[in-house]
């Protein structure tokens, strides 16, 4: 199986009011000094899951190599939450919190479940989260462009209300004196 989000990773349904849960299961070589999953293979999960998302909301590589646009992750905000160890069965809950003429704005919740294509418990708590803002470019043009009519009306089909979590800033920490 390919590692990055592919066609058969998405199930494109036009009329669904949610996006399918993205799966991986924990690599050893994903696993770090520390003995769990390293900061950097959180990033590229979630990184499959944004590639999953464009898939099922048309930005699909067909749509990349016909129009020259694609989304541009311009800011996120990760927060790791629980150690997550190596076999580990992943599910990424994606959400579109928001979209206009030219920008998406959406989240990633982490969840450990029991099986490759498990579904998270309802009380389960995230072991990671990701907040991230994207831009729709022409690559061409190297300038941000409207999304088409038939891509902006599925995105903000899409669109669900806010985590609780979600819209907050690192926190400061004094300077040392």
């Amino acid at each position: 199986m390919s590692e990055h989000a592919t066609p058969e990773d998405a199930t494109v349904t036009d009329n669904a009011t949610e996006l399918p849960l993205f799966h991986r299961t924990v690599r050893p070589e994903w696993i770090d000094y520390n003995g769990h999953m390293s900061e950097a293979f959180y990033v590229l999960v979630f990184g499959y899951a944004t590639d999953a998302m464009m898939i099922e909301t048309g930005l699909h590589a067909g749509y990349r190599e016909s129009t020259g646009c694609s989304l541009y992750t311009v800011e996120s905000h990760l927060r790791y939450l629980r150690d997550v160890a190596e076999g580990a069965h992943l599910a990424v809950r994606t959400r579109l919190l928001g979209v206009d003429a030219k920008k998406a704005r959406f989240s990633h919740e982490l969840y450990v479940v029991g099986a490759p294509d498990g579904v998270p418990e309802p009380e389960a708590a995230p072991v990671a989260t990701s907040e991230l803002l994207a831009l729709h470019v022409d690559q061409r043009a190297g300038r941000t462009v409207p999304f088409p009519d038939s891509v902006r009306e599925r995105l903000a089909a899409l669109v669900e209300p806010t985590p609780a979590w979600a819209g907050r800033s690192i926190a400061e920490v004094p300077a040392a004196l």
